[in-house]
């Protein structure tokens, strides 16, 4: 049996504009450019897009800020295509979400979205290494009891495809998020979760 890890932010929600706006806000704030942050801001933990674009100094004052900011946000998440219709088909047993937003609001998305909060839920405050490590997928296998081998790893970007692969898990990547041309590292590529059931071998 085939377990699935599933990112959440441009995977099982579709919240990629409310993050860029909280990020672009920041950069705005803080006196950052903006551009670069943005390419590089989705399927990170913020403390690592933090620790690469701002100095040392004002790290803490940019977390607080964008988890205020973040806050905010929660209200606006719909389900990505298809999110709703696939986690109906699965048990409890079979799935988990590797994320790398903090437990709270990353609940608090997937609630938002209509979508249901898994039994198991790795995040960023559960890992020392965010994506691309391979760390949160190998602690949702081993949480669920199977091998990283025979799960699917469900992404939305590069790094997040990166740290499925390093896993050994079957990696899908989605284009809700970026665009296939950046993700073809992943296995398989897919426009939304409506079409996995027929890619999965």
């Amino acid at each position: 049996m085939r377990a699935f890890l599933f990112d959440i932010d441009g995977t099982l929600v579709d919240s990629s504009v409310g993050i860029e706006r909280v990020w672009r806000r920041v950069a705005h704030e803080f006196g950052v450019d903006e551009a670069e942050i943005l390419q590089n801001c989705h399927g990170r933990r913020d403390v690592d897009v933090a620790q690469d674009f701002f100095k040392p100094e004002v790290i803490e004052a940019v977390l607080a800020r964008v988890n205020a900011l973040d806050t905010e946000c929660v209200n606006g998440a719909v389900p990505v295509r298809g999110a709703r219709q696939l986690l109906a088909t699965l048990d409890d047993g079979q799935w988990a979400a590797v994320t790398s937003g903090p437990r709270p609001l990353m609940a608090a998305r997937l609630r938002a979205a209509g979508l249901p909060v898994p039994p198991v839920l790795i995040t960023a405050d559960d890992v020392h290494f965010g994506k691309p490590h391979p760390e949160g997928f190998l602690l949702a296998a081993k949480a669920l009891g199977v091998p990283p081998t025979s799960c699917v790893v469900v992404e939305d970007s590069p790094a997040g495809v990166a740290a499925g692969k390093a896993a050994g898990a079957l990696v899908v990547a989605l284009t809700t998020t970026h665009s296939a041309d950046v993700l073809t590292a992943a296995d398989i590529v897919v426009s939304d979760l409506s079409e996995l059931p027929g890619v999965i071998p």
